[in-house]
């Protein structure tokens, strides 16, 4: 077994007097694939930055392979003082680096390289991050939460990138479906220990639920035990001094075994307070156009929205989905068509930016809108602190301000405002956005319960299978098109994906939705930088690659090499299969990309 890029041994941290993290151990092997997972609040962004040696922990040692290079994608990245995107990826870069590879990805991912990194939209932050720990092409790459912000195109493109790259990888994620496509082992960080798993995360909730499982037989065990060594004591002491003061020893340990005992958190209780039901039809739209300037949103569109339906609406960032949404629900108006919204409705919404969230409020302040202790939940009050435990907020955290929380306590209190309202038609924006995978199965749960109708946008593929039962999605130019059932059914009725290039609709920087952007005409095909610098780079790589193989073939050429010295016979023979693959790869793309470059040329 190769030995690890980078080793945690008894990690140990504590904040505000409460363990964080209990003697962690993580080894990462080269080209190792880890999902690390756990509750909000279990550290595990934290352990993520101690892996980065951002993080200094209270003990406990971190060992990182000397020549290993590390990059650390943060949930928040710092732009510092640079003044381009180009100039930011480029400064991650050292000297012996691919110097192309910076303005490479920064295209793949729809930006120039010349976008302020101050002033980018949330996905853009997070692309032009992407592009900074990518462009090194480093042996340990450690994500957190890379999909957040990006549509669902980009994150096809994220796996398909990283499945492609020898790095190892470490990811936290929500979205179970990026998960599963990429890891290979499991990291399950839970009360402060992490147990691991040679097994990707499809293999995670069944494994997880047998630990638990197992765990409480273990506990009941424990109880009957020390109910046992009781009734002994009230009952039983002999005559023996020494056997006696031995088992009442053993007794105190089973009771300090016990008392120490941390169990896991409870799941949260999410409940939407439902009003009176609506109407049959919910919403019926028919000819439905909108646009900005010359921009085209939404095109002769025409649906029927049936009470108990669960519509997914996707898409790239900037498509039009909310304005699509707006249009549905009656907060904007058709430039033509007609919408025709159903009896007795009554909406609650959920905004994925959150923009309503005063950050100097308390956590009670920001659910009782600052009026006392009470919070009107489906129209009868409830007790703040009650109401915050459900959805699993501590009642010590009743006075923490809201800049304080994490993302997934922000998605929790978000949710916990959308829900308090009566409502039969939720409108959800990306309600997964930074939740963890037993609160994403309790909000499923809960939809599925929902007896009114939901109208989702999500880029979370997973979610939008277990949820919707219709997919709205864009086709281009204000097109868009339902497809029955979830996202995997869409995809099997469009026979297509999203695609990538509909993001870059509007050049540069993201458009905010609603903004007017001049339509584009169809480019013609030609060459992309990197496919122009593949061109340019691979006969040399050819060159070198032959040269390495013809050295390494005249060391095998000595027939005593074998009896001699077995190992360098091996790491010879090795490296030779290697040089070859790699030469027979150089090949086939050079021909591909001389082929392509004819061909563009006589178009």
């Amino acid at each position: 077994m190769a030995p690890p890029l980078i080793q945690l041994k008894d990690i140990k941290l504590t904040f505000g007097g409460t363990p964080l993290l209990s003697g962690v151990e993580l080894n990462v092997a080269p080209g190792e694939r880890v999902c690390l997972i756990g509750r909000n609040g279990s550290g595990k962004s934290t352990l993520l930055k101690i892996a980065a040696g951002l993080v200094e922990p209270d003990g406990g040692t971190r060992f990182v392979q000397p020549g290993a290079t590390v990059r650390y994608l943060p949930q928040e990245p710092d732009f510092g003082e640079h003044k381009t995107t180009l100039a930011y990826v480029e400064s991650g870069l050292a000297p012996g680096d691919d110097q192309h590879q910076a303005r490479y990805l920064l295209e793949q991912l729809g930006l120039t390289g010349e976008e302020d990194p101050h002033n980018l939209s949330g996905g853009e932050a997070r692309r032009a991050a992407l592009a900074f720990v990518l462009a090194p092409s480093p042996d340990i790459l450690l994500l957190d939460e890379p999909t957040n912000h990006l549509d669902l195109a980009t994150i096809e493109w994220l796996e398909q990138e990283l499945d492609s790259r020898r790095s190892a990888l470490v990811i936290i994620s929500h979205d179970r479906r990026f998960l599963t496509n990429l890891s290979r082992s499991t990291a399950w960080l839970d009360r402060g220990k992490i147990k691991q798993i040679d097994r990707g995360f499809a293999s995670f909730e069944s494994w997880r639920d047998e630990v638990l499982a197992e765990e409480e037989r273990d506990q009941h065990k424990l109880d009957r035990k020390i109910v046992d060594e009781e009734h002994w004591l009230r009952h039983g002491v002999s005559g023996r001094r020494k056997r006696n003061v031995k088992r009442l020893g053993n007794l105190h340990a089973l009771r300090d075994q016990r008392r120490n005992y941390r169990g896991t958190a409870g799941s949260a209780s999410l409940a939407a307070a439902e009003a009176e039901q609506s109407g049959k039809l919910v919403i019926e739209a028919k000819g439905v156009t909108k646009a900005y300037g010359d921009r085209m949103i939404v095109d002769n569109f025409s649906t029927r929205i049936q009470r108990g339906d669960r519509l997914g609406i996707i898409g790239p960032n900037g498509a039009g989905k909310t304005t699509l949404v707006n249009l549905l629900t009656g907060a904007a108006q058709p430039d033509s068509g007609t919408i025709r919204l159903g009896a007795n409705l009554e909406v609650a919404t959920l905004d994925q930016h959150r923009e309503s969230l005063d950050p100097k409020s308390t956590l009670a302040e920001a659910l009782t809108g600052g009026r006392g202790d009470q919070i009107m939940v489906g129209g009868k009050p409830k007790h703040v602190v009650g109401y915050m435990k459900d959805f699993l907020f501590a009642q010590e955290q009743r006075g923490t301000p809201v800049e304080v929380l994490s993302g997934g306590e922000r998605g929790r209190l978000m949710l916990a405002r959308a829900l308090a309202k009566p409502s039969n038609l939720l409108v959800l924006d990306e309600p997964t956005n930074d939740l963890d995978l037993e609160t994403l199965d309790v909000l499923e749960d809960m939809l599925g319960d929902y007896e009114g109708t939901v109208i989702l946008i999500s880029h979370d593929r997973d979610f939008l299978d277990r949820v919707v039962t219709s997919v709205i999605a864009p086709e281009g130019n204000g097109k868009w098109t339902e497809y029955a059932g979830g996202y995997s059914d869409m995809l099997i009725q469009r026979g297509a994906d999203l695609k990538r290039e509909a993001a870059k609709a509007t050049p540069a920087a993201e458009k905010k939705e609603g903004r007017s952007a001049a339509p584009a005409s169809a480019p013609k095909r030609k060459l992309s930088f990197n496919e122009k610098h593949a061109l340019d780079t691979l006969p040399k790589k050819m060159e070198a690659l032959q040269a390495d193989i013809a050295r390494l073939q005249r060391v095998l050429d000595d027939p005593n090499l074998y009896t001699k010295n077995r190992k360098k016979f091996d790491d010879t023979s090795a490296a030779i299969a290697k040089a070859h693959d790699e030469l027979s790869a150089a090949e086939e793309r050079w021909l591909e990309l001389e082929m392509l470059r004819e061909e563009i040329e006589q178009a």
